[in-house]
């Protein structure tokens, strides 16, 4: 009898163990079949460009700042070179402004720390010399100037991915419209040569317009095949071309806004009227036509 109650609370035990174990492992293998599910976030394309460039035959300093997305002028403020941008077949050009160390160098007292000699105190003295400042209300009524301080309270600091965040987007953000009114007669052609961007069909003298606001990077006929051409740098990311223009109405360095007339549409260095616009990212040409409303007015 006394076996008998034995083996079956052995059994009991043994049943009992087992759901436990069961209930046990389920939530596990369920949060690990959640993990593998759950999206992972991905960042956008970054900064691809090379650090160096080296120049080949053809090259000019014009060229090489629009394929890498560049004002010619930095790019020359990098590498020394002036005015008239010569530049030669196997130089390396650097395509960046890394800012460089900072080196401090340590104040020589001719003794090591610990000892003293003649002259130390002279080092050794740190207090703040007397400096007449400039007559201010505020400096006679301090009580005043602390109210008013208290009375605007600092905002609050965002964190530092959030500053990184919308720096990010503020640097990919153009609001974009077309540059002049036509019909496109050469779409965009990523394997193409000459398809870097749309052609527009018009008439000598139809105005071209700034497709976003910007800063003009480049303004003349120093590129070949571009005629007189316009180049606007629109923020860290884009940049924007018009070319084969008639009249160019702007000049380097000057800032522009969307819709400012630019230019007149022409012919210049093309074969028939006609306006070659581009969109540039970091340099590189991409499908205007991805970027531009829908509306063309």
């Amino acid at each position: 009898m006394i076996a008998g109650t034995v083996l079956v609370a052995g059994v009991f035990v043994l049943l009992v163990s087992g759901c436990a174990s069961t209930k046990s492992s389920a939530p596990v293998l369920e949060r690990a079949s959640m993990a593998q599910k759950s999206p992972t976030k991905t960042r956008k394309d970054e900064d691809f460009r090379p650090q160096t460039y080296t120049v080949q035959k053809g090259d000019t300093l014009y060229g090489i700042a629009l394929e890498h997305g560049f004002d010619y002028k930095e790019v020359a403020e990098w590498n020394g070179i002036t005015s008239p941008y010569t530049i030669h077949i196997g130089q390396s050009v650097k395509l960046n402004a890394s800012p460089q160390a900072v080196v401090v160098t340590p104040l020589k007292t001719g003794a090591a720390v610990g000892s003293r000699q003649a002259g130390d105190d002279l080092l050794l003295k740190t207090q703040p010399k007397a400096v007449k400042l400039a007559y201010s209300e505020l400096a006679e009524k301090p009580s005043m100037a602390k109210e008013e301080s208290q009375d605007k309270p600092a905002p609050a600091e965002l964190p530092a991915e959030k500053k990184e965040g919308i720096q990010a987007e503020d640097d990919e953000r153009v609001e974009w419209m077309w540059p002049t009114v036509g019909k496109v007669i050469a779409p965009f052609n990523e394997t193409s040569s000459n398809g870097k961007g749309l052609d527009i069909d018009g008439k000598s003298g139809q105005p071209v317009l700034a497709a976003g606001p910007g800063k003009v990077v480049y303004s003349g006929n120093g590129l070949r095949g571009y005629g007189k051409l316009v180049i606007i740098k629109h923020n860290k990311t884009y940049l924007s071309a018009y070319a084969h223009n008639h009249k160019i109405l702007v000049k380097e360095g000057q800032s522009v806004t969307r819709g400012q007339k630019i230019a007149e549409m022409g012919d210049s260095d093309a074969d028939q009227v006609k306006l070659h616009f581009e969109i540039r990212r970091f340099g590189k040409p991409v499908d205007p036509i991805k970027y531009l409303p829908s509306d063309k007015s």
